[in-house]
This record gives C-alpha cells, sequence and structure tokens, in this order.
C-alpha cells in the first residue's frame, strides 16, 4: 500500500486493477494484466482518474506505485497505458525500459484480454 496526499493505493490483482482511494471511494485505477508465463512483467494498459480527482497527482502516484510494485516482485513493467509511457519517459531512474520484445509479447497478449480494451 501505498500514499500520496490523502490517497491509498491498493492492488486489486485478480481484477487487473492498482487502485488509488481518497476519502473511502475509488479516486483512479491503473488496469493491468500480468504476462505469461509467470512471473511476467506487468503490463499497464490503462490510468484513469476521476473528474472531481484530476489535477491531484493521482495519476502519477499510480503509475509511481506500478513501478514499485513490480520492482518489488523482480518483475519489468511494459507501459502499453500512453500516461505510462510519458510517465516513465519523465522518471527513467525509476521506470526501466522495457526491451523491444517484451513490449511485442505484451501488445500480442493485451488482444487476449479484450476485457481491458
Amino acid at each position: 500500500m501505498a500514499q500520496s496526499a490523502a490517497v491509498e493505493i491498493r492492488d486489486d490483482r485478480e481484477h487487473g486493477s492498482l487502485v488509488a482511494y481518497g476519502d473511502g471511494r475509488p479516486a483512479g485505477t491503473v488496469a493491468y494484466f500480468a504476462m505469461e508465463p509467470a512471473p511476467g512483467a506487468l503490463v499497464a494498459v490503462h490510468t484513469v482518474v476521476r473528474p472531481e480527482h484530476e489535477g491531484k497527482g493521482i495519476a502519477g502516484a499510480l503509475v509511481r506505485e506500478f513501478y514499485a510494485m513490480a520492482a518489488r516482485e523482480g518483475v519489468a513493467v511494459v507501459p502499453l497505458c500512453p500516461y505510462a509511457a510519458k510517465w516513465a519517459q519523465r522518471h527513467p531512474d525509476e521506470a526501466p525500459e522495457a526491451s523491444a520484445e517484451l513490449v511485442r509479447e505484451a501488445e500480442r497478449q493485451l488482444r487476449s484480454h479484450p476485457e481491458l480494451f
């Protein structure tokens, strides 16, 4: 669990969501999946913040925690989400770049997760 300005972040691996909570309610999420075979990379597909929570740093806190979570698990992150990819470019010290081969495989596996489109 991570904290960012009264926001609690929890991983809901079963549902493929890293969720930020503000005042006990969902404020934002990173939708993701874990690549197979385990322990594959974690693949960020979408980052969404509810309109009433925009501009509070929640998206950045979510992506930062997503990379930290992957680091704790010893796996790479493939940021297919445009926001996560831009965040990674701005924070190369916290967001190691995934290999082109890993990105291609993540894109292939994403096609088998239609619920994330």
